[in-house]
């Protein structure tokens, strides 16, 4: 079994920054993937950074150059570093993982099923 507790989200202004934590426990192997996705309200669901077990990472065109995605193996806890936020970015954030698999590597990006996810963090950004 796996766990995924998220925290960091919050209200901020336009051009403001937050840091989005996720702490994870259970199996997870070496071999493992994991992201942050995020859904809009009337919005599907849309993968915003993901970081492969050996540390590679990719990123939703919308947020290259603002957000990253870095993960602590000793603190277990996976982050989201999102500066220069806009009101586009308001959205319940989720971290994910597949704990057995590493990410897939296609046409530049990387993708990955999640098998788990955290509960959920609001991020709202005001204009």
């Amino acid at each position: 079994q796996v766990r995924l507790v998220e925290s960091g989200g919050g209200s901020v202004q336009s051009g403001g920054s937050l840091r989005l934590s996720c702490v994870y426990s259970g199996d997870i192997r070496r071999t493992h993937c994991m992201g942050y996705f995020r859904q809009a309200p009337g919005k599907e669901r849309e993968e915003v950074a993901i970081i492969d077990s050996d540390g590679s990472t990719s990123y939703a065109d919308s947020v290259k150059g603002r957000f990253t995605i870095s993960q602590d193996d000793v603190k277990k806890t996976l982050y989201l570093q999102m500066n220069s936020l806009k009101p586009e970015d308001t959205a319940m954030y989720y971290c994910a993982t597949d704990p057995r698999k590493r990410c897939v590597y296609y046409n530049g990006a990387y993708y990955f099923h999640p098998d788990y996810w955290g509960q959920g963090t609001q991020v709202t950004v005001s204009s």
